[in-house]
């Protein structure tokens, strides 16, 4: 794998993950892993196009959120940065790439449903995000229902921007593109109003060098997302492995660290660290 990009938040995460290392598992063969430690790859699924998040760099780096908090619980779980293999989950083959066994487990924006638990165990959650709305830093835009007659963007297939539509805001004018990026884009242009999804990957796109002091969060709390990290369904030893992880991630300050360094330029307003097994409703 090639070398992540790091920043000094992130220099510290790495660290205490190597530091990890030498008190991590050896007995962790299962999916996702060709050995624990020594010289063994482990298999982690993220995101590759969330910026913030989980991104893939032109130089082939990985930087973001994600990718920082899979990086410690590795290193937890016995394997230093250099033997990270981050895989590409998008969405919708999430629960296929655990249950084949592509990744040993996932950290990509994964809302915790009961859906999804009938196919995934849930480790966490690791962050409490919410629907938001991100708008141009000069907005008059501060609730939801300043929508109507406004033009609000989302991507395709998503319901977040319909649920504004039909609960909220109905005279709101729906504008769907295909990625997070065409409606950001679109933002800056002008072409719409406002742009909704979770608000840590919106604060992610605006913490971009070339969209700061652009945009900023209305503020919202129209949903609760609780980020978990999915593991292939029955892997309880694994599962409980990662909750040791992020619960010691929470008490070195590294989380609260990685916040920081990853969404900090948006000014994103983050709820504190969730306990694990505490899903908001």
């Amino acid at each position: 794998m090639k070398l992540r990009k790091v920043t000094a938040a992130s220099a510290a995460v790495l660290a205490l993950a190597v530091a990890a290392t030498a008190c991590g598992s050896s007995d962790d063969k299962d999916s996702g892993s060709s050995s624990s430690g020594g010289g063994g790859k482990i298999k982690i699924g993220i995101k590759y196009d969330q910026p913030g998040l989980g991104l893939k760099e032109p130089n082939g780096s990985f930087a973001g959120f994600d990718v920082d908090v899979a990086t410690y619980v590795a290193g937890k779980l016995g394997y230093k940065p250099s033997q990270i293999e981050f895989v590409e989950t998008k969405s919708a083959d999430r629960e296929n790439a655990l249950a084949r066994g592509d990744v040993k487990f996932i950290a990509a924006t994964y809302s915790i449903t009961d859906e999804r638990k009938q196919k995934v165990d849930f480790a966490g959650p690791y962050l409490l995000a919410h629907q938001d709305l991100l708008v141009k830093t000069d907005s008059d835009i501060t609730k939801a229902t300043d929508l109507n007659g406004k033009k609000l963007c989302s991507v395709t297939g998503s319901t977040s921007a319909q649920n504004v539509h039909d609960t909220i805001a109905p005279k709101a004018q729906l504008k769907e593109y295909s990625g997070y990026s065409e409606c950001i884009a679109a933002l800056q242009s002008g072409a719409v109003d406002a742009v909704t999804t979770d608000d840590s990957i919106l604060a992610g796109f605006a913490a971009q060098d070339k969209y700061k002091g652009q945009f900023k969060l209305a503020g919202l709390k129209l949903s609760n997302e609780n980020y978990g990290i999915g593991v292939k369904k029955g892997d309880t030893a694994t599962l409980n492995k990662i909750n040791d992880a992020l619960t010691k991630m929470v008490s070195d300050d590294s989380w609260q660290k990685a916040v920081d360094a990853n969404f900090g330029p948006a000014n994103y307003k983050n709820e504190p660290a969730p306990k694990i097994g505490q899903i908001v409703k």
